[in-house]
């Protein structure tokens, strides 16, 4: 059986940028960070801020292109705002958006 690819779904585009947004989230946090406050490196966090920033606007733009063309329910949609806002969560709950694509 032959797999669409992830970016041919508009959840699949929204699982692949929250995880591209989720490992820029634990740069930041756990490496520049601490180069910036341990290091006295502060470009570390310029240049990462800067990049986590845009994924997290490309995931909010990709998690409304899913609300809207997906019709998903405001609550699933909160669910996985809220979880990329804390550490590791696009990584735990991209089983339950996988699950969800499946479920069309």
């Amino acid at each position: 059986m032959n797999r669409p690819s992830l970016l041919s779904t508009p959840v699949g585009r929204l699982r692949l940028i929250a995880m591209t947004e989720g490992v820029s989230f634990l740069l930041l946090l756990f490496i520049a960070m601490p180069l910036k406050y341990l290091a006295g490196m502060p470009l570390a966090v310029k240049y990462t801020g800067w990049a986590h920033g845009v994924l997290f606007v490309a995931f909010g733009l990709a998690l409304l292109d899913v609300m809207v063309n997906v019709n998903w329910p405001l609550r699933r949609s909160a669910m996985v705002f809220i979880a990329s806002l804390v550490p590791f969560g696009p990584f735990l709950i991209d089983r339950r958006i996988r699950e969800s694509e499946l479920e069309r």
